[in-house]
C-alpha cells in the first residue's frame, strides 16, 4: 500500500486514477478547487486537500506523508484568464517543489503523445518544459504519455449526431485512442513498474474514417463525411494567430495539427470504442427519456 497525491482527481482521466487507486488498496489523498465536484462524480478518495495548484501557498504541505505523486494537471481550453504555462507547466511545478521539500519518492506525470516532437505547439510546449524540469529533479519519475482520449473523439460522435463529419485529407490517418479506466491502470502500474517515459495506446487502430463510420453506425444516421483539404487547414491556422487569442487559438492549433499525423502508441486495455460510442448513445436517449417525461 502507498500514500498517493493525486492532483486533477475531478477531470476525466483523473476520476478514474482514485477509483483505480482505491480498488487496489492504495491510500489516496485527492487535492481540488471545488470538493463537491468530487462528489457530482462519485468519485471516492481518503483524503481530500482544498486548493489552487495554481497557487504555490495554497498548497504548502499538500504531499507530507506521501510515497507518490500523480498529476494529470493540465488544461485543453484555456479559461479564468489561465494560460498553458501557468498551469500545464508552473502549476506542476508548484507541485513537483511540495514533493521535493517532502520527501516524495516518485512523481508520476501524464504527458501527450508525441509532446517532444510537438514542442512548437503552444500546449506541448508548456508540458514538455515541466517533463525537462521533472527528470532533473532527483525523483523517480514516469512519464505517462497516452494517446487521444475516448473523450476526445466523442468530437466525432458530436458531429455525426449532428449529422455531418469533418474530416481533414483523406481521412486515412490512423490512431489507437484509450478509455480513461484502461489508461488509469496504466498510471497506477507505473507506481511500482516504470521508470523514464511510457507511451500509451488503446488495444485498437483506426482510420478516421473507420471512427466517422462508426459513430453513424451507432447513431443510425445515414454516413455524411466532408473532407477538408490540408491547405484550408493550414490556412484556418494562420488565420486565427493573427486574429484570435491563445485561448482560442491554442486548442484549433493542437487540434488541427494532430488530426493530420498518425498518432500509434503501443497497445493496452480492452476497451472497444465502439462500446463508448453506444454508451453515449444509451445515456442521450435516457435524458431524452426523462426531459419528455418531465414535460407530460
Amino acid at each position: 500500500m502507498k500514500n498517493v497525491l493525486l492532483a486533477g482527481a475531478t477531470g476525466y482521466l483523473g476520476g478514474y486514477i482514485a477509483k483505480e487507486l482505491r480498488r487496489r488498496g492504495h491510500h489516496c489523498r485527492a487535492i481540488v478547487r471545488n470538493p463537491q465536484a468530487l462528489d457530482r462524480k462519485q468519485v471516492e478518495v481518503d483524503e481530500v486537500i482544498q486548493a489552487e495548484v495554481t497557487i504555490p501557498k495554497s498548497i504548502a504541505g499538500c504531499c507530507e506523508g506521501m510515497d507518490v505523486v500523480i498529476s494529470t494537471v493540465g488544461i485543453t481550453r484555456q479559461k479564468d484568464g489561465l494560460t498553458y504555462m501557468d498551469v500545464d507547466y508552473q502549476a506542476n511545478m508548484n507541485l513537483l517543489e511540495e514533493a521535493r521539500r517532502s520527501g516524495v519518492k516518485k512523481f508520476v506525470y501524464v504527458s501527450v503523445l508525441n509532446g517532444n516532437k510537438l514542442r512548437h505547439l503552444k500546449i506541448c510546449d508548456a508540458k514538455e518544459r515541466f517533463v525537462d524540469e521533472l527528470k532533473g529533479s532527483g525523483l523517480d519519475v514516469c512519464v505517462v504519455r497516452p494517446n487521444g482520449f475516448f473523450s476526445d473523439v466523442a468530437e466525432f460522435f458530436d458531429m455525426a449526431n449532428k449529422g455531418r463529419i469533418y474530416l481533414l485529407g483523406h481521412g486515412k490517418l490512423t490512431s489507437n485512442p484509450i478509455h480513461g479506466e484502461d489508461l488509469a491502470k496504466v498510471c497506477v502500474d507505473a507506481i511500482d513498474e516504470c521508470d523514464g517515459e511510457l507511451e500509451v495506446g488503446g488495444p485498437q487502430v483506426l482510420s478516421q474514417n473507420e471512427i466517422a463510420m462508426m459513430a453513424f453506425e451507432v447513431l443510425g444516421r445515414e454516413p455524411k463525411i466532408t473532407y477538408i483539404p490540408q491547405w484550408v487547414a493550414n490556412l484556418t491556422l494562420k488565420v486565427a494567430r493573427t486574429f484570435a487569442g491563445i485561448r482560442i487559438y491554442g486548442p484549433i492549433e493542437f487540434f488541427l495539427t494532430v488530426m493530420s499525423m498518425e498518432m500509434l502508441a503501443p497497445k493496452y486495455g480492452n476497451h472497444s470504442l465502439r462500446a463508448y460510442f453506444s454508451a453515449l448513445r444509451d445515456a442521450e436517449s435516457s435524458v431524452a427519456v426523462f426531459q419528455n417525461g418531465k414535460e407530460e
